[in-house]
């Protein structure tokens, strides 16, 4: 049974620094896509950053590129996201996501998954 369990949520003034964590279990990563995905209040579900699994390859949104940072570390089971320069518009809910079809390398649409954790809050605001 996939299982993905995020942490490392909170309040953060704007310019500060997160890091989320996300343990995975019940899978072979090397036959999974997995990824961060986000949603604020009144939007939609929004994907941040994705591992490919054919090349390992990360894939950023625009909208995160050179401040967020995606990171695993295998032996550990564990999706790690790096948030710096943290801005207001970052206030969201954020989902570890994992799949295990063919979908296209860096993708971000949430329907190319199937299994989303739970989620932490993130806000940021002074």
């Amino acid at each position: 049974q996939v299982r993905l369990v995020e942490s490392g949520g909170g309040l953060v003034q704007p310019g500060g620094s997160l890091r989320l964590s996300c343990v995975a279990s019940g899978f072979s990563w090397d036959d999974y896509t997995i990824a961060w995905f986000r949603q604020a209040p009144w939007k939609g579900r929004e994907g941040v950053s994705c591992i490919s699994r054919s090349d390992g390859g990360i894939y950023y949104a625009d909208f995160v590129k050179g401040r967020f940072t995606m990171s695993s570390d295998k032996a550990k089971n564990t999706l790690y996201l790096q948030m710096n320069s943290l801005e207001p518009e970052d206030t969201a809910v954020y989902y570890c996501a994992a799949d295990s079809r063919t979908i296209a390398d860096g993708s971000l649409m949430p329907y190319d998954y199937n299994y989303y954790g739970q989620g932490p809050q993130v806000t940021v605001s002074s």
